[in-house]
């Protein structure tokens, strides 16, 4: 039976395999013997071997040692894991803060925590698979609304919370949480969620608001704080912000920010905080040496914003599909996996590292080339990239 859906997914030209990296994550990298011009990477910042974070990773390692030995509520709980939750607490201006192993483990804690049965989570269809999974285990009710659609949003609160509550006054009806959850970025199309509508309405409704800042922070906003910084959002407006430290951050890990209590519930209740072994030492040191270079050096996010808008508006003059955005995730639509595939091949002949992004990741139809631009990404770069593109668009016939 495996065998069988491995063939179906290798005729439809699904079947997935690793690349070998055989350099530090940067700009320019070696993929098995070739150099290319990284744009496939969530090193947005170009942090991932910058030497302050380097230099914190090995000198915590020489204090603490390589691994954390135990779960943070046992003997995994070093100095370091108190600062970088204090200095997340500040960088998300939130009262408080909790670090968890991975992103992915941080959504699966919070949906299958604060959630319960009587409870309905709304969430926005392209939601990461994170989210997804972590509504799975909620038990809740969950309703998926339109991709920014608020008008959608807002009628399925009229009749999911609003209808529940005025047919049922009694305690039950009014004691159950609606939740609205959505990506801040949202990773294959690139856009940002319409947040100030959807606080308007959870505001409105009595819902929680959660946002997953992964693709945003450090990125968004005028201190790189993520969508609420972004769209100057009070943090006490967002009730669960939540990340990740591997992407912007250069690091590993993911968080959530939020209300003292909170936070002193997901300590005490979160079971994948619980029950997994801390992070090690030189992640958690790596980690809040990149926060305090992003708050030092606006400048990258400056710099990253402009090669964004460049390549943006060199790809669309050139006559492509690009789907609107200010972010540095640009997706260009090709349309079918297979000429997707051969697009991103032909990509790499000419020394760009773009590979093709294709179902389930996104939907039939819309297979495409999901660049991811760098601060540290050079003019020439750029020139290089947007060259590729011209040339092989024309021979695809992908544009005129």
């Amino acid at each position: 039976m495996l065998a069988q859906e491995l063939k179906y997914i290798r005729d439809a030209g699904l079947y997935r395999s690793f690349r070998t990296m055989e350099s530090a994550s940067d700009a320019q990298v070696q993929v098995e013997s070739q150099r290319l011009i990284m744009c496939a990477s969530n090193n947005y910042l170009g942090l991932a071997n910058h030497p302050e974070l380097m230099d914190a990773a090995c000198n915590a390692i020489r204090r603490f040692g390589t691994g954390s030995s135990g779960s943070r509520l046992i003997t995994g709980n070093t100095q370091l894991h108190d600062e970088l939750e204090a200095a997340l607490s500040r960088f998300k201006k939130t009262e408080a803060a909790i670090v968890f192993n991975t992103g992915f483990m941080a959504n699966l804690a919070v949906l299958s925590t604060l959630v319960k049965d009587n409870d309905v989570i709304f969430s926005d269809e392209l939601n990461h698979a994170s989210i997804i999974d972590g509504c799975r285990l909620s038990r809740a009710h969950v309703v998926v609304y339109r991709h920014n659609d608020m008008a959608d949003l807002e009628d399925k609160l009229i009749q999911h919370v609003q209808t529940r509550r005025q047919s049922n006054p009694g305690a039950e009806a009014q004691s159950f949480r609606a939740l609205i959850v959505t990506d801040g970025v949202f990773s294959m199309d690139g856009d940002i969620a319409l947040l100030p509508k959807i606080v308007e309405l959870a505001e409105r409704f009595k819902a929680w608001v959660m946002v997953d800042d992964a693709h945003a922070t450090g990125v968004l906003g005028t201190h790189g704080g993520g969508t609420a910084d972004y769209y100057g959002l009070p943090a006490e407006r967002v009730h669960v912000q939540l990340g990740t430290l591997s992407k912007a951050l250069g690091a590993e890990g993911g968080y959530v920010a939020g209300s003292q209590v909170l936070i002193d519930y997901l300590r005490n209740r979160a079971r994948p905080f619980i029950f997994s072994t801390a992070l090690s030492p030189g992640v958690v040191a790596t980690a809040k040496a990149a926060m305090e270079l992003v708050e030092r050096e606006p400048q990258r996010r400056t710099r990253l914003q402009d090669i964004a808008r460049s390549v943006r508006e060199g790809l669309t003059l050139l006559g492509f599909r690009v789907l609107p955005g200010v972010t540095p995730i640009i997706p260009v639509i090709i349309g079918d996996p297979q000429r997707a595939v051969d697009f991103g091949r032909r990509l790499e002949a000419m020394g760009v590292f773009a590979p093709a992004v294709r179902p389930p990741s996104v939907p039939a139809g819309t297979s495409r080339i999901r660049l991811t631009l760098m601060a540290t990404h050079s003019d020439e770069d750029v020139h290089r990239i947007l060259d590729a593109f011209a040339r092989i668009g024309s021979e695809l016939e992908v544009i005129a």
